[in-house]
């Protein structure tokens, strides 16, 4: 049992639906200053275009264009400015956390991950063969025999979004913005609000530079 919760615990320090949702966004652009400039928005996958679920997250990107300024246009073909909205998430992936041997100090103490840490750096994990957290060797279950540690298992999921906007009269790209997280789970109707509001934190942002982006949980009630 104090495994099992474990791993909620941990699941849950990912990007749970009571945590913050954390994103690292990049983007590029030499956005002009609104002055009336009008947009549409379309589906980077043509297959998307009739798609009900990409037009309620293309009025929630229309929603944060016209809160910096821009206006949608009456029609695709008089837009100033064409959108391109494209978004995912994967299979996930499996992630293997290490449980060590319990005890207190400095090989045994709270790890930041809310259970028994792995030396000053709390509970180590493995991915892909690597361990992370805890010592930066990580820690072998198997080093003092049967009974000291404990491999447990999970899978996070990595969901991304790409938002390019480019000017209609000449097809010059003025903005391309990338945002990815990792989370506990692979819902696109979380995932995906989520990921726009980090696109639009500080929007248009610094050419060139990748933020991390906190979103805060929605309020109770």
């Amino acid at each position: 049992m104090r495994y099992t919760v474990l791993i909620v615990a941990a699941a849950l320090a990912l990007t749970g639906c009571a945590e913050p949702f954390n994103a690292r966004v990049s983007r590029f652009q030499t956005m002009p200053a609104p002055q009336g400039q009008s947009y549409a928005i379309r589906a980077e996958a043509p297959a998307l275009s009739n798609s009900l679920e990409f037009a309620h997250y293309a009025d929630l990107v229309s929603n944060k264009l016209r809160a910096q300024g821009y206006q949608p246009a009456a029609s695709p073909e008089t837009a100033t400015l064409v959108v391109s909205l494209d978004y995912g998430v994967d299979k996930g992936k499996v992630m293997t956390r290490v449980e060590p041997f319990a005890g207190y100090g400095g090989w045994g103490g709270y790890g930041p991950w809310g259970g028994y840490g792995l030396g000053y750096g709390g509970r180590g994990y493995r991915h892909h063969g690597f361990y992370r957290g805890g010592f930066a060797f990580g820690y072998d279950p198997y080093l003092f025999g049967p009974g000291y540690g404990e491999l447990e298992s999970y899978t996070v999921f990595t969901s991304g979004l790409e938002l390019k906007i480019d000017r209609k009269a000449d097809g010059q790209r003025v903005f391309e913005g990338h945002a990815k997280a990792v989370s506990s789970n692979d819902a696109l109707t979380t995932l995906v609000p989520n990921l726009i509001d980090a696109m639009f934190t500080n929007f248009p942002g610094n050419s060139g530079e990748t933020v991390k982006i906190t979103v805060a949980p929605p309020k109770k009630g």
